[in-house]
């Protein structure tokens, strides 16, 4: 099959929907030899920022020399951003090829009376597949869904990261924040490290776990402390003061309290592995830093206007969503485009969001899981009269643009889905 035709698979996969469980993802890595067990992983879980510091974290590793593979999801524009190795996409046909080598395996499993296994469970056994073969020095994987329950954990990793733990996808990990990081600290594995950025009830109970497990913990905050030291809209600088010494002035070009939080996590990050016998140093982290690229995060894609895109598709990333544009925009007016999920916490986001916007336009992201799309418009209604509904997220993009403002800014928010369309349309007209 060709790529698209490969990506038109995956689609028709999840119509099995989250079907949650280690059971299919074992069997099916089994018949290909168990690729994940001859990769030297890094696990990162958690609700926000996993994303960003995987990136983080990635670059430092590829400073020190090595081959480094990054698993994440999901895209902003391309299903191959999924896979990259030191920066670099999969190309569309070897993901075709490994979709054209699983699916005799998947069908044999239904065959033989198994469960077929998931969209998500297929696309990390060619992830498995993929960097097992490509070589990789290191893979850094990102957690799908929760943890104990996410298909990555079957990994043996090196290290294990939580980076935070907020309400989120309370339908499948539980709905409370002691619930849902039990669930997370799932991935946490007898006698491994772990690094951690929780706070509160959550850093307790991952406390517990890894006495339980005997596995060390650091703890972002405590043990890797760190100071603002200025920022323009090109990014932010910061010092930290880590086990191994103190950096200063590193730059991100990432903008957000929050960031500062996942800088100093992959920070930690690295000094753990170093522990542990990875050949990094100083200079490496701070070029890596520096290097990091993580588009769709409070990113500026326009100055004129000025439109930030950001992909605070739940009340966490919201808020922090909200504390980031109060900081460096302080009395900005907004006009305010967003589309979630329908299993995010709507109402909470347009408190967040909507409640600082002069006008809204609401949109649907590209996903089933979009159902009832219109419905955030009536949260959004109860903090502003000018609301407008646009199916069509260019369409959205093109309205909020022609109606904004000179020096208002144009904030498009939600759902990754719809986050890294808006992005193109946006790019496209810059």
């Amino acid at each position: 099959m060709n790529y698209q035709e490969a990506l038109a698979y995956l689609a028709n996969l999840a119509k099995f929907g989250f079907n949650f469980g280690l059971g299919r993802i074992q069997e099916l890595l089994k018949r290909l030899d168990n690729p994940h067990l001859g990769l030297k992983v890094i696990h990162i879980g958690g609700t926000n920022g996993k994303g960003s510091t995987t990136a983080m974290l990635s670059a430092i590793l590829q400073e020190g020399g090595y081959r480094v593979g990054a698993f994440t999801s999901p895209h902003l524009k391309s299903y191959t951003e999924r896979y990259r190795i030191n920066g670099t996409e999969i190309s569309g046909e070897q993901v075709a090829m490994l979709i054209d080598e699983l699916r005799p395996h998947l069908e044999a499993m239904v065959a033989e009376g198994f469960e077929h296994p998931t969209e998500f469970e297929v696309g990390t056994a060619l992830a498995f597949l993929y960097f097992n073969r490509e070589k990789v020095d290191f893979l850094v994987v990102e957690v799908g869904l929760g943890g104990a329950i996410d298909s990555t954990n079957v990994v043996r990793p090196l290290l294990s990261i939580i980076t935070n733990v907020s309400m989120d996808h309370m339908d499948y990990l539980g709905h409370t924040i002691e619930e849902i990081t039990r669930v997370k600290a799932g991935i946490i594995k007898p006698g491994v490290p772990v690094i951690t950025a929780a706070v509160g009830e959550a850093l307790g109970v991952i406390e517990d776990v890894c006495l339980e497990k005997k596995s060390p913990l650091y703890v972002v905050g405590r043990d890797f402390s760190w100071q603002p030291a200025g920022w323009n809209l090109s990014g932010q600088e910061f010092s930290l003061r880590g086990r191994r010494g103190y950096y200063d002035k590193l730059f991100i070009p990432l903008l957000g309290s929050h960031q500062l939080v996942n800088a100093a996590t992959a920070v930690a990050a690295a000094e753990v592995l170093m522990d542990l016998g990875v050949a990094l140093d100083a200079g490496m982290v701070r070029r890596g830093l520096a290097k990091t690229r993580w588009p769709g995060r409070m990113e500026i894609v326009s100055q004129k206007p000025l439109v930030i895109i950001d992909g605070a598709h739940n009340y966490d990333g919201a808020r922090c969503l909200r504390q980031a544009l109060e900081e460096y925009f302080p009395g900005r007016s907004i006009f305010l485009v967003i589309g979630m999920l329908g299993d995010k916490e709507r109402a909470r986001v347009a408190a967040e969001l909507a409640s600082v916007a002069r006008a809204v336009v609401v949109t649907r992201p590209d996903n089933p899981r979009a159902s009832n799309w219109q419905e955030l418009a009536d949260e959004v209604r109860k903090y502003t009269s000018e609301v407008y509904l646009l199916e069509d997220t260019g369409e959205a993009v093109r309205k909020a643009l022609a109606l904004a403002g000179q020096d208002e800014i144009v904030l498009i928010t939600g759902s990754l889905y719809m986050v890294g369309n808006a992005r193109e349309v946006v790019l496209a007209q810059s």
